[in-house]
């Protein structure tokens, strides 16, 4: 698992986000990385981020994160889904091909929790991947 530093370039408010909340620790997280990994490169138009919450513990705020993967799916500045989806790389591709053929984006389902993540996210995303 990578550590993320890095500032991430400001983000499109018209491109989808895909972030990935792991920890480093995680057996399922390391697994699950390179699948990830690979979904990127079948959706290059989206920009895909792993983020260690660990690592990014001030990012995370009072939001514990208790079931990896955790995925975060946002469009600009809202969040779209929320919440730990099962490590199957499938799962999450119909998932995101639901969200881009109901384009414009649906109604936002963030909660404001998951969207003021979000906004803290932006500032620590590494380079997508």
């Amino acid at each position: 698992m990578r550590s993320f530093d890095s500032v991430a370039p400001s983000l499109d408010a018209s491109t989808w986000s895909v972030v990935c909340l792991c920890a480093a620790w995680c057996g399922v997280c390391k697994a699950y990385e390179k699948d990830f990994q690979a979904l990127a490169a079948r959706f290059p138009g989206l920009g895909f981020y792993c983020v260690d919450v660990e690592d990014q513990a001030d990012a995370m705020g009072e939001v514990d994160i208790e079931t990896f993967p955790t995925l975060l799916l946002a469009k600009g500045g809202q969040v779209h889904h929320f919440g730990a989806m099962l490590p199957q790389t499938e799962v999450l591709a119909r998932h995101i091909q639901s969200l881009l053929a109901s384009e414009p984006a649906p109604p936002a389902a963030g909660s404001p929790e998951a969207n003021a993540l979000w906004v803290r996210l932006q500032r620590v995303l590494p380079e997508a991947i």
